[in-house]
């Protein structure tokens, strides 16, 4: 831990690299968020930025048989070396292996998805879409524990998902130019399904929000685990920026 002014701040660890650019902008969240008027009132981070960790929608889907975990808690270990006190990961198809992850890890790992069910809840919402990657929807992690917090989940057909594969991997991920007609159809798709809010359960998507004009309606899982890390850190969220 770091003593800022009279207190203890936890360390944040942040497993990245899935991927890059999406890890910083989590750490720009995490410094926009915070409520701090000088360097040391914000938290300190570490980050191992893992890009090598293997595909992990290829894998999830059976298109390959290179398991992500392996690297993942390679990186996990480079953290808690590092002396990080708790780890996030912004990554939501990682959290598949969240379980492995959280019972191998000798410090607390924040689980974007749980927090992300509890924030739904809290607000009543019944209905959520989901704007993911073809590994998050088909795997179905999201949505079991969605189901566990009485909150069901639209996924887009199959036609609104290679949409959103397209978007995810050869527009953010190479950094072209998003097409937000492609986008706007998968919106549109899931509220006439009946959604009443639309995750943005994909970090590239996170992305997206940030370089786009996209409308209300969304919650941003990237930004919800930004400021859950922050106050698990022991700071503190600027007011305007509480989700």
């Amino acid at each position: 831990m770091a003593v800022q002014g009279d207190k203890l701040t936890k360390t944040l660890g942040i497993l990245g690299g899935m991927g890059p650019m999406a890890t910083v902008y989590y750490m720009e969240l995490i410094v926009k968020m915070t409520e701090a008027s000088k360097d040391n009132e914000h938290i300190p981070m570490l980050v191992c930025n893992r890009t090598t960790v293997p595909d992990r929608t290829s894998f999830l889907l059976g298109e390959s048989d290179e398991s992500p975990l392996p690297e993942i808690l390679n990186a996990m270990s480079i953290l808690i070396k590092g002396g990080c006190d708790i780890i996030a990961i912004p990554c939501v198809t990682a959290h598949f292996f969240f379980q492995e992850i959280a019972k191998t890890s000798e410090v607390p790992v924040i689980s974007m998805v749980q927090e992300t069910a509890i924030y739904l809840k809290d607000r009543k919402v019944k209905k959520a879409g989901l704007m993911a990657t073809a590994g998050t929807a088909a795997c179905g992690f999201l949505q079991q524990e969605l189901m566990l917090h009485g909150i069901e989940t639209v996924i887009p057909s199959t036609e609104g998902q290679n949409k959103l594969m397209k978007i995810i991997y050869e527009q953010v991920k190479a950094d072209k130019e998003v097409d937000m007609q492609m986008f706007s159809e998968v919106e549109l798709e899931l509220k006439e399904r009946g959604a009443e809010i639309i995750l943005l359960g994909c970090t590239e998507l996170s992305l997206v929000k940030k370089d786009y004009s996209i409308g209300v309606g969304y919650l941003d899982m990237m930004e919800l685990l930004a400021e859950r890390a922050i106050v698990k850190c022991g700071a503190e969220v600027k007011k305007d920026r509480i989700l």
